[in-house]
């Protein structure tokens, strides 16, 4: 027994990963739904990674301010802001790009299932949610944009205390730095006992997944699922790759070491879950610690290329569906409102649903289309999580470059 332990344990993370997965999809389909039963152990698997994702953020957030310069934090946050908007639109220009080529959705009709309007947070609610009146609260309820702005502000005064010109205040300073590092470290070795059990969950998610939902729904939206694994395909290969040569990142070296972290996202399909990953993926890769803590948890709050180009294609196949014809404006409006909603509705079940629901509203487009979509919803939420956690990453790694690029500028010449 202990030999097959050993044998699990140290076989490859992502060969493990696949196996469960695809021994999930073909029990699934073999069995068809009675495999939800074993929905329970995947449930179990994502709440495991939950656990240790929020302390994960905020420790992280928190340690990598600390070891900042207020310049150096205003510049990477700048950069980060570019790059995000950048891969957004990117994948935004594609997604419809595809879509009103091949046009998904023509000739499908609505299925008769109703769907209520979602709750969908508005402009205020998102603003109060930043700020949290009580600091227990912001943890409990997940609300990460609270726990980033604790994160920040807790970094900035730990850093003041730790740079302080009096001596008390230093050494409450790196007691406290200490503290919080020691702390991460816990974190991440209960992660590495969790990633034990993740090809059990992954089996379970896939077996009941593929199971409830059968092959007939995939097969009626086959183009609309092809059309977005080929955006994904295009938005990996032409602006990521266009990004690391940009930065000079070695491209082959940089996908193996972080094929963890997007497959893990893959089959989770939970960015803030697979964080965790990403961020020891990211270390593995190269990428200094500090920008790594900084900009990945940043990253899965409020960058999401796979949400916007998952957008672009739906409001396409919307209109194809209901033959609405939209114009430019239409679509810019669509791309400007769904990026604002994804940041509000970072961390719900089903947030590209809800988000889609939405925008389908504010055009008068039937919500029914939501139900239709929901069909493959897990096979497009597995991509575009995959992509949102990849982007996070290049965008971690082009910014830590050109940051280290600027230092070696900046530093002083020596003659002798």
């Amino acid at each position: 027994m202990k030999k097959i332990w050993d044998l699990y344990k140290d076989s490859s993370f992502l060969l493990k990963m696949t196996i469960g997965f695809l021994l999930g999809i073909g029990s699934g389909m073999l069995i068809g739904p009675e495999m939800e039963v074993v929905k329970p152990l995947g449930t179990i698997l994502i709440n495991l990674l939950n656990l240790v994702a929020v302390p994960v953020i905020f420790l992280t957030v928190v340690l990598a301010i600390n070891q900042m310069n207020p310049n150096h934090l205003g510049r990477l946050g700048g950069k980060l802001l570019i790059y995000y908007g950048l891969t957004t639109a990117a994948a935004v220009l594609i997604g419809v790009g595809l879509a009103l080529w091949i046009t998904p959705g023509a000739g499908l009709s609505l299925p008769d299932a109703q769907v209520e309007k979602p709750e969908t947070p508005s402009f205020s609610d998102v603003l109060l949610n930043i700020v949290p009146d009580n600091l227990f609260q912001a943890f409990t309820s997940g609300e990460l944009m609270g726990i980033l702005f604790l994160a920040v502000i807790i970094g900035l005064t730990m850093a003041k205390m730790r740079y302080s010109g009096k001596e008390e205040l230093q050494l409450s300073g790196e007691r406290l730095h200490r503290l919080f590092s020691s702390a991460n470290d816990l974190f991440f070795l209960l992660l590495q006992g969790i990633l034990l059990y993740a090809p059990i969950g992954i089996f379970a998610i896939g077996a009941s997944a593929f199971g409830s939902q059968g092959w007939q729904t995939f097969k009626s939206l086959l183009a609309f699922t092809g059309v977005f694994y080929l955006g994904v395909l295009l938005l990996w290969l032409l602006v990521y790759t266009s990004f690391l040569k940009y930065a000079h990142v070695n491209i082959k070296h940089f996908f193996v070491k972080t094929k963890d972290a997007y497959f893990t996202a893959f089959f989770t399909s939970s960015s803030i879950a697979s964080l965790p990953v990403a961020i020891e993926s990211a270390k593995k890769a190269g990428i200094s610690e500090r920008t790594v803590n900084f900009s990945l948890p940043i990253g899965a709050v409020f960058n999401s290329d796979g949400g916007a180009l998952r957008m672009g294609v739906s409001i396409v196949f919307a209109a194809n569906v209901t033959g609405l014809n939209l114009s430019v404006m239409d679509f810019i409006t669509i791309v400007v409102i769904g990026t604002l909603l994804s940041i509000g509705t970072a961390g719900i079940p089903a947030a590209g649903l809800v988000t889609l629901a939405a925008v389908l509203t504010m055009f008068n487009l039937p919500l029914e289309i939501v139900a239709l979509i929901a069909g493959v919803d897990v096979l497009i939420g597995m991509a575009g999580t995959a992509s949102n956690v990849l982007g996070d990453i290049v965008g971690s790694a082009v910014v830590d470059n050109k940051e280290t690029d600027s230092s070696s500028r900046q530093a002083p010449s020596t003659t002798v």
